[in-house]
């Protein structure tokens, strides 16, 4: 169970992640550098006003007031990373998996001799890492 994801996210997680969207969002919205370093600066200062808060719910309330004004001022169409999930190059290209490898012809296989050899002898660590961890398959009784 320690290799999922917690839940639970610290509130300095939560001002972090309200910055950068709002900064993505000023991203969206402004043409050029300049104004957006502009924008991005004046964003940054009104975050570092409040940095030394010590009363967590003045805390909240302002996180909560960040992300109502997140929400409000939203890019109707937000910029998006080509790559990223909604992004004009999202899977373009198939991720072809390992296995089609074996389907190789010997001749294909000969024009990348160090390649193929360090796959097989992975391969072999890989089934004998498996054994070990989880014992001999059962045969099956005919």
């Amino acid at each position: 169970m320690a290799q999922l994801p917690s839940p639970l996210i610290s509130h300095s997680q939560k001002v972090c992640r309200l910055y950068k969207k709002i900064l993505r969002n000023i991203e969206s919205w402004c043409i050029s550098k300049h104004e957006f370093r502009y924008n991005a600066t004046i964003c940054r200062s009104k975050f570092e006003v409040n940095k030394g808060i010590k009363d967590l719910r003045l805390a909240n309330k302002l996180l909560n007031e960040g992300e109502e004004w997140h929400f409000k001022y939203q890019h109707p169409i937000p910029k998006k990373f080509p790559y990223s999930v909604g992004g004009c190059a999202y899977q373009r290209e198939p991720l072809i998996p390992d296995w089609v490898l074996d389907y190789w012809d010997p001749w294909e296989k000969a024009f990348y001799p160090k390649y193929f050899a360090k796959r097989e002898q992975r391969k072999k660590e890989y089934v004998e890492f498996y054994k070990k961890m989880y014992g001999e398959p059962e045969k099956e009784h005919h």
